[in-house]
């Protein structure tokens, strides 16, 4: 637990109030040891010089040191997220990131909260770190696929979640936005075939969860590219 104290010390004639911070050194003050900074005084006296010191010290000290660790402002950042806050919860998961810059966890929260906020590219940013991270954070390459879609980055899209839907096959939003990029694709021969298969799958996935709206909207995107293909889909 954090915590600031003070200790009173004599040497060589010169008498010094310390102010420490979880062991750590962070203001000293220092008078000729004639005048002396603790015998005169109360009890009552010392507990206000006290208060007035540490209030001086959070004042001056940084405050996300202070008041919240790593895992402080993750915690808060992800309760803003729950309230719909994504530009503080932005800035809590990065003074997170600043004291644990080796969190996947953290960096991919706050891409989804530049997805939310509809940064793209800083969304980017912070999925690839946590991917950077942890290769195998399939969460975060299903959103940075979603987020390469809005970007209409249809190839960059197609790379991440082809990765995803070949360890995750009953995963019917990364089959949606799959058969959306390849559906999209323009830097070669159209995709016919990848487009109807995911775009099929990810139909029958939505509908097997009661997901009607995602189900239908994805039908819509199949009934289009069955229309402008020409193609006529087995069973």
């Amino acid at each position: 637990m954090s915590f600031i104290y003070l200790v009173n010390i004599r040497d060589n004639g010169v008498e010094s109030l310390i102010i420490r911070f979880q062991g750590t050194q962070i203001m000293r003050l220092s008078f000729p040891r004639h005048i002396s900074v603790f015998r005169p005084m109360r009890p009552q006296t010392k507990i206000t010089l006290f208060f007035l010191v540490l209030t001086l010290v959070a004042s001056s000290f940084p405050q996300s040191v202070l008041a919240l660790d790593a895992q402080g402002w993750f915690d808060k950042g992800n309760a803003l997220s729950r309230q719909g806050r994504f530009e503080e919860a932005v800035e809590a998961y990065e003074k997170s990131i600043g004291l644990n810059a080796l969190s996947p966890v953290a960096h991919y929260n706050l891409g989804i909260a530049y997805k939310n906020l509809h940064e793209y590219k800083k969304a980017v940013s912070a999925f690839k770190k946590t991917l950077e991270l942890e290769p195998f954070h399939l969460d975060a390459r299903l959103s940075l696929g979603n987020v390469y879609n809005r970007l209409n980055q249809w190839e960059d899209a197609i790379g991440q979640l082809n990765i995803v839907v070949h360890r995750r096959r009953n995963n019917a939003e990364a089959h949606g936005n799959l058969g959306w990029a390849y559906y999209n694709y323009q830097n070669g021969p159209p995709f016919k075939h990848l487009v109807i298969i995911n775009l099929k799958k990810a139909v029958s996935l939505f509908e097997a969860q009661n997901m009607r709206k995602a189900a239908e909207a994805t039908q819509k995107v199949l009934d289009e590219a069955i229309a402008k293909f020409g193609y006529q889909p087995s069973g």
